[in-house]
């Protein structure tokens, strides 16, 4: 399985990209939010990395594999997590993920029908699907800074450590990150897992941005 590939961008298409490796061309396909960022950032004969979902498309004649790519794990993460909702599959995911993946949780998050059913693709009752099956699950993928450069930092087995790695991997600075930890642990003392503590922090920064709306 192919996870993660590093080339020589040829050629930047509607909804693709060919990565020349060694004289061998691989074509993966990109959201349109990615494409964005690859046409913001990356020129022409540049190399670049993407990490890529790879699976295998069938029809009754024949297997073709897919590469579908992102410039972080965290991006593919939360494209597996989308694909888990009935009907959508990783074509029809990599075509709606058009808007900031922020902005997409968010509209989950708040049940924003609208927001969905604006993404290609995405009808009224997928929109109601998507809520259904991911609301309230995918906290810290809306923690991500869509189009800040990715870093990160080695694992660790403590709650914190790992939280304190995927803000890492979010595009959060050490210390902001760290301040968001001990904010949430603050708020609630009883999280158990990273992925209660993200959660936290999450609903955290969405009261923030309510409150600061509410200010202007």
């Amino acid at each position: 399985m192919i996870s993660r590939i590093t080339g020589k961008l040829k050629q930047k298409r509607g909804n693709s990209v060919l990565i020349d490796i060694s004289g061998i061309s691989y074509e993966v396909l990109v959201p349109g939010v990615i494409m964005r960022k690859i046409n913001e950032t990356v020129n022409d004969e540049s190399y670049i990395t993407l990490v890529t979902y790879h699976y295998l498309q069938s029809d009754p004649s024949r297997s073709v594999p897919v590469l579908i790519g992102f410039f972080s794990d965290i991006e593919k993460e939360f494209f597996e997590k989308f694909i888990t909702v009935s009907g959508v599959g990783p074509k029809a995911a990599c075509r709606a993920l058009e808007l900031p993946f922020s902005t997409i949780v968010d509209a989950i998050d708040r049940g924003d029908m609208a927001v969905l059913k604006s993404l290609p693709g995405i009808g009224e009752q997928r929109a109601r699907e998507i809520i259904a099956k991911l609301q309230g699950k995918i906290g810290k993928y809306g923690l991500i800074q869509d189009g800040v450069k990715f870093e990160s930092v080695p694992a660790e087995e403590d709650t914190k450590r790992e939280a304190l790695q995927v803000l890492m991997q979010l595009q959060y600075g050490a210390s902001e990150a760290k301040g968001m930890i001990e904010e949430a642990l603050r708020r609630n003392a009883k999280v158990s897992s990273c992925e209660e503590l993200l959660n936290e922090i999450y609903k955290q920064k969405q009261k923030k941005e309510i409150i600061k709306d509410a200010g202007r």
